[in-house]
């Protein structure tokens, strides 16, 4: 599979391209001997990788987070749970694509699992809406928690949208009052409730499946009530100064830390998600099955008092 450069990944481009034209060239019979010039242009391409992504601009995370081939919801269905179970509809108007839950195994325990998700192909971002979800999404969100509640079994959320789906039909079917609901709910969950931003957490989009006793990030995710472009938008009245606006707006995991807004960070192979699926789904896995174990043996009225004072407690102590 070919790999989606950045803009600012050019470098690691050419010299990826460079090592792939040796690589060939040394296949070929009888080709030359060129197996140092290639270890060491390896090397060089590696350092540069390191070096580039260990101080990415809040802005360059912004793209890692959009990367094309980052993790999606489905591939963390496939590859951490088992025995998923899709759970359709909110009984109310339809199912909404772009939201995904059921129930599912996860380390030995049942769990309820939800998120959005945003297709890989042309044809699945189609049906899934780009993971931008309508009201009958998060409404469906809300049955999956009440029926986790019912049964005692914790919940995981994968919030991974640019907003929730902003056009006349969502506004029709009440996408704020279903935004709120959805928020509420997860806020009085007597369950343990874990949220894992895996890609974009934006708006209320993210939110109303993200009210939860343990909020974690992939390490180059963002997590905003706002994209950079809206925001940009709004306050400079120029979307082109999105770079601006995602500096100020402090939407990276080390921010969001630092402010409570988030409660740990999952560590991405170097190179972003996308370099290494496999490595940084075990990594979230592993950060998941922490989280619950912490929330485990607490009562229904202290996981609500628990979430209720951690985000009580977000931006109180900034320096």
């Amino acid at each position: 599979m070919s790999t989606t450069y950045l803009d600012f990944e050019k470098p690691i481009a050419e010299l990826d391209a460079k090592i792939a034209e040796l690589e060939a060239l040394s296949g070929q019979k009888g080709g030359p001997s060129i197996k140092d010039e290639l270890n060491k242009l390896k090397a060089k391409s590696t350092k540069q990788l390191k070096d580039i992504y260990s101080d990415l601009s809040a802005w360059r995370k912004t793209q890692v987070a959009r990367h094309p081939d980052r993790p999606h919801l489905s591939d963390y269905i496939a590859t951490i749970f088992e025995d998923f179970e899709e759970l359709a509809g909110d009984r109310l108007f339809g199912n909404d694509e772009a939201i995904i839950g059921g129930l599912a195994r996860f380390k030995g325990r049942s769990v309820v699992i939800m998120g959005h998700e945003k297709g890989r192909t042309t044809e699945k971002r189609l049906k899934h809406n780009f993971g931008m979800a309508h009201p009958e999404g998060y409404r469906k969100a809300v049955r999956l928690m009440d029926m986790a509640e019912k049964f005692n079994l914790p919940v995981l959320s994968f919030p991974d949208t640019a907003g929730a789906y902003p056009g006349k039909g969502g506004e029709e079917r009440g996408q704020a009052e279903a935004i709120a609901r959805g928020t509420q709910r997860g806020l009085s969950l007597g369950v343990p409730f874990v949220t894992l931003i895996i890609g974009e957490g934006m708006s209320g989009g993210a939110i109303g499946i993200a009210a939860a006793n343990k909020v974690l990030m992939m390490e180059h995710a963002i997590y905003s009530v706002i994209s950079p472009e809206g925001c940009a938008s709004i306050l400079y009245r120029d979307p082109a100064k999105a770079r601006d606006a995602a500096e100020a707006m402090k939407i990276t995991a080390p921010d969001l830390l630092k402010t409570k807004v988030i409660d740990g960070v999952v560590k991405e192979p170097i190179g972003g998600a996308h370099r290494d699926p496999q490595r940084a789904m075990a990594a979230a896995a592993k950060a998941l099955d922490a989280a619950l174990k912490e929330l485990e043996g607490m009562s229904p009225q202290e996981l609500r008092r628990q979430r209720r004072d951690r985000f009580y407690a977000i931006g109180r102590e900034i320096a």
